[in-house]
């Protein structure tokens, strides 16, 4: 994607014009968090302290017990959010639903086995896996191109 700023010393208020043949996932999300002006970052708990946490930390978002987790590289964290406003935060590029409850950060995957009947085996860099419900599977490899 080209970007062109031009300064103009006359101009009151900032005007944005994108120049495209069609709308790609990546211009949506662009257009998306423009007009929202909320951060992509996420606020999680833990020992009563709030922290910000940066996507590209950001390992795994799952939900358990009625809670929303979020795992980084630094440890797990309580989100005050519902799975779907996590993953509404989070860039579709880079994050992958895999189950009902559970969304993986696909640069932080080491791999992915498919040698499981019907589901999907997800191994992450720090060692820990998660498992793709079958119901996901056809997603997951359309996300993956495969």
């Amino acid at each position: 994607m080209r970007v062109d700023i031009r300064l103009e010393p006359g101009c009151t208020e900032p005007r944005l014009v994108l120049i495209t043949s069609a709308v790609t996932p990546e211009l949506d999300t662009l257009i998306r968090s423009l007009r929202t002006g909320r951060p992509n970052m996420l606020v999680g708990f833990r020992d009563g302290v709030a922290e910000l946490i940066e996507p590209e930390r950001i390992l795994r978002v799952y939900a358990a017990s009625q809670r929303v987790y979020c795992v980084t590289d630094t440890g797990e964290y309580t989100l005050r959010l519902r799975l779907y406003e996590a993953e509404e935060r989070l860039d579709k590029q880079a994050f992958l639903r895999i189950s009902h409850s559970e969304i993986v950060n696909l640069r932080q995957v080491r791999r992915f086995d498919l040698s499981l009947t019907g589901t999907v085996c997800v191994v992450l860099k720090d060692g820990s896996t998660a498992y793709a419900s079958r119901r996901y599977v056809s997603k997951i490899k359309d996300a993956l191109g495969i």
